[in-house]
């Protein structure tokens, strides 16, 4: 039996393929976040801007609830916008903030801030809360600014 030779066509092909392929391999397997006023990419590793943020966080007079490294989250006790508050009773609105920590890859991190606004009041120990959309992105912000001047 004679063997078959490829022809110039064949051969420009399988190397187009190859090439192709190998190129492929090299590129990124995730889409880009998308960010908004709400979320931002950082270039550092997700310890590096874990810490930062959790010191932003601090620096900036919020008190950290509780955080969960492993699950990538961290959320502030409520703070006081505006009202009154008188040991059993209180009326006014409250904020709370909860950064989400995602890791793209080793060297990129995305932070998203949720901020919870609502109006309460308290009689006693009864609670009634009314949320409150929020209509501006501006805290958010500001928040991922102070971020990012610290990374």
């Amino acid at each position: 039996m004679t063997g078959t030779a490829c022809g110039p066509t064949k051969h420009s092909i399988g190397l187009a393929l190859i090439v192709a392929l190998v190129i492929g391999a090299g590129l990124p397997t995730t889409a880009p976040a998308q960010t908004d006023d709400a979320t931002r990419v950082f270039n550092a590793p997700m310890d590096r801007v874990w810490t930062v943020a959790r010191s932003t966080l601090i620096g900036r007079g919020w008190e950290i609830e509780k955080e969960d490294p492993e699950g990538g989250w961290i959320r502030t006790t409520a703070r006081k916008v505006e009202g009154e508050e008188y040991g059993v009773y209180a009326k006014g609105t409250r904020m709370r903030v909860r950064l989400v920590l995602k890791a793209l890859d080793p060297t990129r991190t995305q932070v998203t801030v949720e901020r919870r606004v609502w109006k309460q009041e308290r009689i006693l120990w009864i609670d009634k809360e009314e949320d409150v959309p929020a209509t501006d992105r501006q805290a958010e912000k500001q928040l991922l600014d102070a971020i990012s001047a610290a990374i």
